[in-house]
């Protein structure tokens, strides 16, 4: 399917407003990419996986179903890329709710080699999405880098090509992070 700029902004800006039917347009418009995307996202996942891409990209689509209203970060932002982008990082969210029920228990997981989350049994994963919301409050695209390194294993290079910043940026922002997550984390051992 030919899609031009303009057609994609339109789209884009119906589904800001939560027009359902602008979702259906930009996924059937996107499909063979939103596959790749799938595939790709996919690939860190456990070995026996129950979903297969082309269940992601349904699951997307419900997900962008429910979209009421979303702002607009640029003005002159590419429509495609902020579509993808949307996408990617509904994705990476529909991937850790579904692995949740699976991963009943969560002992000890590495950060960045420095720090150690530890998360009593009970507490299943709720303690590290209290925790990501909190580095969400402070700043949205903290909550992006720790998911990006952590839950995807993605190295520094490749978080700064996917968010389109400075490698020197993600460095900075990773530092805060690391020390923000030490202190946040050894309160609640406390």
């Amino acid at each position: 399917m030919q899609t031009n700029g303009g057609q994609v902004s339109e789209l884009m800006d119906k589904l800001r407003q939560g027009d359902k039917e602008a979702a259906g347009q930009l996924v059937a418009m996107f499909y063979p990419e939103l596959r790749r995307l799938a595939r790709s996202r996919m690939r860190g996942e456990r070995a026996r996986h129950t979903w297969q891409p082309t269940v992601l990209v349904n699951q997307l689509y419900l997900e962008l179903l429910k979209v009421k209203g979303l702002r607009k970060d640029d003005a002159d932002e590419d429509a495609k890329a902020a579509f993808l982008r949307l996408a990617a990082h509904l994705m990476r969210r529909l991937l850790i709710h579904h692995a949740r029920p699976l991963a009943r228990r969560m002992e000890v997981a590495p950060v960045a080699g420095a720090i150690e989350i530890q998360v009593p049994a009970d507490e299943d994963l709720r303690v590290v999405e209290d925790t990501l919301l909190d580095l969400e409050r402070i700043d949205p695209i903290f909550r992006t880098i720790t998911e990006m390194k952590v839950l995807e294993g993605l190295s520094m290079e490749e978080i700064a090509a996917e968010l389109e910043i400075p490698l020197r940026t993600v460095y900075r922002r990773w530092t805060f992070i690391r020390e923000w997550l030490a202190t946040h984390l050894s309160t609640l051992d406390g």
